[in-house]
């Protein structure tokens, strides 16, 4: 402590007053340490916020990377995979499709364009069609199938769908050492394959194929819309709608419609009921992959 005296009292020389102040504590040498960053603290992060870096990682992952790494853990150097599309459509083809890759070669930017692949259904169309020529140019060999309408009606959907999957993987040189299909085991006439339960979200053969029947199927039906134009093909591509229902029972069935399917649309009622028989025949059958026999359901 130090003393400091105040200003004195005016006109009084013997009387002072005297304050105490804190002395300051002398500061310390300067040394090199001290010119020096201090540590940085650790940055503490919300359990409510992630971090962006981390989220772009876990999508990225979650997509193209993870298919990748399912068919690259098959241990072999070609993988096909197989997939349709338009099994529950009300018109127009069911379109099949095989795609060979060769995890050899697929290294590097060989792979970037397959980095957002993942199953048709969860990808927008504009997604679909810039995925549709990454996979044509990432493809060692693709193979596409037709089924049309007609044939649908003679032979059945289930039959004529393993039938052409059976022929595309058959298609694709060299022969692959692994095959994959999308729910359904193809049979002993078929190449040595293996049936994954959602394949198409699991594995990236699968889900390339899957978007090549799909892209393909959809520009089919944009051209048939052209040819039909009151039935509106180019907004639900053959898929039944309330308004496709709506068209049908206006103008009856088109030249390209499956009129093998039990759809409430094809009669002369004026139930507004837009339900398609064929929806529970093609739920069976993709659990099942046994056909189910749809007359028994006419009246449903």
């Amino acid at each position: 402590m130090r003393w400091e005296a105040a200003n004195p009292l005016p006109n009084t020389r013997a009387l002072r007053v005297w304050r105490a102040t804190p002395r300051r504590p002398a500061s310390p040498p300067l040394s090199i340490h001290a010119l020096e960053r201090p540590p940085r603290a650790p940055a503490v992060r919300s359990r409510g916020l992630a971090d962006p870096a981390s989220i772009l990682g876990r999508v990225a992952r979650s997509s193209g990377q993870r298919l990748l790494t399912h068919d690259r853990k098959l241990g072999v150097r070609f993988v096909a995979g197989a997939d349709e599309a338009g099994r529950g459509s009300l018109a127009g083809p069911l379109v099949v499709a095989g795609v060979l890759l060769d995890y050899e070669r697929l290294r590097g930017h060989c792979v970037r364009p397959l980095t957002t692949l993942n199953d048709s259904k969860q990808l927008t169309h504009d997604e679909r069609e810039a995925l549709f020529h990454g996979v044509v140019g990432c493809a060692s060999q693709i193979s596409v199938r037709f089924v049309s309408h007609g044939e649908i009606d003679r032979s059945g959907l289930h039959r004529s769908n393993l039938a052409c999957l059976r022929s595309v993987l058959a298609d694709l040189h060299p022969p692959a050492e692994a095959c994959l299909v999308d729910g359904f085991r193809l049979g002993p006439s078929a190449p040595p394959h293996k049936a994954i339960v959602d394949g198409d979200c699991r594995s990236a053969a699968i889900a390339a194929a899957s978007i090549v029947a799909k892209v393909v199927r959809d520009r089919v039906m944009r051209r048939l819309d052209a040819l039909y134009p009151r039935y509106g093909f180019m907004s639900h591509v053959g898929y039944i709608t309330p308004a496709h229902s709506a068209a049908v029972r206006a103008f009856g069935p088109s030249h390209v419609h499956r009129r093998s399917f039990q759809a409430r649309c094809y009669q002369d009622e004026a139930d507004e009921d837009s339900w398609c028989g064929d929806n529970v025949y093609d739920v069976y059958t993709k659990n099942t992959g046994q056909a189910l026999d749809g007359s028994k359901y006419r009246d449903w």
